[in-house]
């Protein structure tokens, strides 16, 4: 794929319009009311001179689609092109925030991912570890914090939702090693 060159104007527009997946992904009403006030306050920080220039060429470069409405307005809607493009933004800064009191809960990450997707499952591994998750077993992965919304976003990035699952546990029979590991 040949590599396509976006301004910042250009990388914004593209992450907001993504933010209505990340609100599809969001199962939290409260996690939703802020992606919707970070959107808002994105957008009209860009200005409107850049953003008519930007759209153009995302649109000439096939990362976003112009749909005309019946009441004559216009939808900017993200192409494929423009999803992997805005995915590879996000998997590169993804963090997950650590709140200051830990509610003695255990995120579990378990996949069974075929060997035909190697290459997919060691980025998934890989990725998890960056995160600073605790790797239990070689396909089981452990942190101590709100992740769901993280997991979900590298689940469909890597597109491997057959294969995962993800659990909630109130104890770990090494409880003590990973509350060391994690300073806990």
């Amino acid at each position: 794929m040949n590599q396509i060159r976006l301004g910042a104007v250009q990388k914004k527009i593209l992450i907001l319009l993504m933010g209505g997946l990340s609100l599809g992904l969001s199962h939290s009403p409260r996690q939703q009311f802020k992606i919707l006030k970070q959107i808002g306050k994105e957008w009209d920080k860009i200005n409107q001179r850049a953003l008519r220039q930007s759209i153009k060429s995302l649109y000439e470069r096939k990362l976003i689609n112009i749909k005309e409405n019946k009441d004559g307005t216009l939808s900017l809607i993200l192409s494929d092109n423009g999803k992997q493009k805005v995915l590879t933004y996000e998997i590169e800064s993804i963090r997950i925030k650590r709140p200051k009191n830990w509610d003695r809960k255990w995120r579990l990450i378990i996949f069974d991912i075929p060997e035909k997707f190697k290459k997919v499952r060691e980025a998934m591994r890989y990725k998890l570890k960056q995160l600073g998750f605790y790797q239990l077993q070689k396909s089981v992965f452990v942190f101590p914090y709100e992740c769901q919304d993280e997991a979900d976003f590298l689940i469909e990035f890597y597109d491997i939702r057959p294969y995962v699952r993800q659990v909630i546990a109130e104890k770990i029979d090494n409880e003590l090693h990973l509350r060391q590991f994690f300073e806990l």
